[in-house]
């Protein structure tokens, strides 16, 4: 499991796919969430704005598996 360290209170989805290298900039993310199943503690999620916590989980079959961690 792959730990991304938040800098503020939260971080987007958007953010943390970037941020993990998993796309190169924030514009694919609408694309990506569209083409990709994502999953956030367990539910499957499409919104790039979603706000990421402490210990939130990102799984994305085939990718890899993040946690968020302050």
């Amino acid at each position: 499991m792959n730990e991304i360290k938040l800098i503020k209170e939260y971080i987007t989805l958007g953010q943390l796919l970037q941020e993990a290298g998993v796309i190169n900039t924030g514009g694919m993310a609408k694309w990506f969430l569209s083409e990709y199943e994502v999953y956030v503690n367990g539910e499957l999620e499409d919104r790039r704005g979603r706000k990421l916590y402490n210990k939130d989980t990102v799984i994305i079959p085939g990718v890899g598996e993040f946690v968020v961690s302050s």
